[in-house]
C-alpha cells in the first residue's frame, strides 16, 4: 500500500477549492466499448457532476485492440479502467499503475458451457475439452483457475485446449468450444438472445470457484500521485464518479439511456443496456466496506494470491509493492 503522504493530505484539505478558473481537463480511458459497464462515468458527465467539481472529462471508449495500460503509459490518458490482474501484470512489467479506487466489488466473470457436453464439475470434466478464453490481459484469471485445478492448458487428454476467443460468443454457438468466457452482464445474455435457454447451459462463476479477481478499478500512474495539482484533480474526479455510480444504482433504466446516448457506434440496444445495467449494479452494490470505490485490502490480497498461484507460470512472480492507495478515495470523501 502506498503511504498517505503530506502531499496527499494537503490535497484532501484543498479538495474542491474550485474557483472561477476554466475547468481542468482530464482524460479517462475505458477498458471496453461504450456500454453500461461504465455507466457511472457517463452519468457523471451527463449530469454535470464533473463540471460541478471543476473538471472537463473526456471519456475514451476502449475496444479489442486497445490495452488501457499501454494507453496511459504512452500519455494517451490520465486515468484508466482496468482489471486488477492485467494492472498488476503490467506493473510488474514496468508500467507503474496504482489503484486509487475499486468500483466493482464482485467479479462478473464466468465460464458458460453447453449442457449437452456433459460438463458438470470443473475438476473432472474440463480435461480434454476446448475452452474459449479472452486474451489481452483477460486470460489471467482463467490461467490461475486452471493452475488451481492442476489442469494444464496445453491440450491433450489430461489438459484443456485453449481457444483464443474473440469478444463474441460464436465459438459456443458454432460448437467450436465446449465452454466460453462470458460476463454476467454481457456475453451470457448474448447466448440467451441467440436462442439458448438457461436450462441448456451450465455456468461456472469465478466467484463461486474461489478464484475471483477484482475487475473494474480506477488506475493512474505513480507519478500522478507526486503532483499536487494532478492528485487534486483525481480526487475531484473520483468524488464525481462515485456520485455517478450511486445515481446509476438508484436510476438503472435512466442510466442505461444515458449510456445509449453516448454510444457513437449505434451498436447497443435499449433492452440489452437496461439488462446490463441491472447486472452491473449487482457488482457495484454499495462498493467496499466503506462505500463505493473503497478497495478492501482483503479483496486485494485475495486477488494477489490467486495470481501468484499459477504454478510454473504465475501471472505475477511476487507480491507487488505500492500497487494501491486509499489516499485519493479518502480525499474524495472529505467533502
Amino acid at each position: 500500500m502506498m503511504r498517505t503522504t503530506a502531499l496527499l493530505a494537503a490535497t484532501a484539505a484543498g479538495l474542491l477549492a474550485v474557483g472561477a478558473d476554466a475547468a481542468d481537463k482530464l482524460t479517462l480511458q475505458l477498458k471496453w466499448v461504450t456500454q453500461a459497464q461504465f455507466a457511472g462515468y457517463y452519468v457523471a458527465k451527463d449530469k454535470g457532476l464533473y463540471e460541478e467539481v471543476g473538471l472537463d472529462v473526456e471519456i475514451k471508449p476502449g475496444g479489442p485492440d486497445i490495452a488501457p495500460p499501454q494507453i496511459i503509459a504512452g500519455g494517451g490518458a490520465d486515468v484508466i479502467i482496468e482489471w486488477m490482474p492485467a494492472a498488476l501484470a503490467s506493473r510488474e512489467k514496468g508500467v507503474p499503475l496504482v489503484n486509487i479506487a475499486q468500483i466493482f466489488k464482485r467479479s462478473g466473470m464466468m465460464l458458460t458451457c453447453r449442457k449437452d457436453t456433459g460438463i458438470q464439475d470443473p475438476k473432472t470434466d474440463f480435461k480434454g475439452r476446448t475452452l474459449g478464453v479472452w486474451f489481452f490481459g483477460n486470460e489471467y484469471p482463467f490461467l490461475s483457475w486452471m493452475a488451481h485445478l492442476g489442469i494444464p492448458t496445453t491440450g491433450g487428454p489430461d489438459g484443456v485446449t485453449v481457444l483464443k476467443q474473440g469478444f463474441n460468443v460464436d465459438p459456443l454457438l458454432q460448437k467450436q468450444a465446449d465452454c466460453i468466457s462470458t460476463m454476467t452482464y454481457n456475453e451470457y445474455w448474448q447466448v440467451i438472445d441467440a436462442g439458448y435457454k438457461p436450462e441448456d447451459l451450465v455456468v461456472f462463476k469465478y466467484e463461486d470457484q474461489g478464484v475471483a479477481t477484482l475487475e473494474d478499478g480506477i488506475y493512474v500512474l505513480e507519478q500522478s500521485l507526486t503532483d499536487p495539482a494532478m492528485t487534486d484533480k483525481l480526487a475531484r474526479f473520483l468524488k464525481a464518479s462515485i456520485k455517478g455510480w450511486a445515481w446509476a444504482g438508484e436510476n438503472p433504466d435512466e442510466a442505461a439511456m444515458i449510456v445509449l446516448e453516448n454510444d457513437a457506434t449505434g451498436a447497443q440496444t435499449e433492452a440489452h443496456q437496461k439488462r446490463m445495467m441491472g447486472e452491473i449494479n449487482k457488482l457495484v452494490a454499495g462498493g467496499g466496506s466503506k462505500g463505493i470505490g473503497y478497495l478492501d485490502p482483503e479483496d486485494y490480497e485475495r486477488t494477489v494470491e490467486v495470481l501468484l498461484s499459477g504454478g510454473s507460470d504465475p501471472v505475477i512472480s511476487k507480491k507487488p509493492e505500492g500497487a494501491w492507495t486509499h489516499a485519493v478515495w479518502e480525499a474524495a470523501m472529505q467533502n
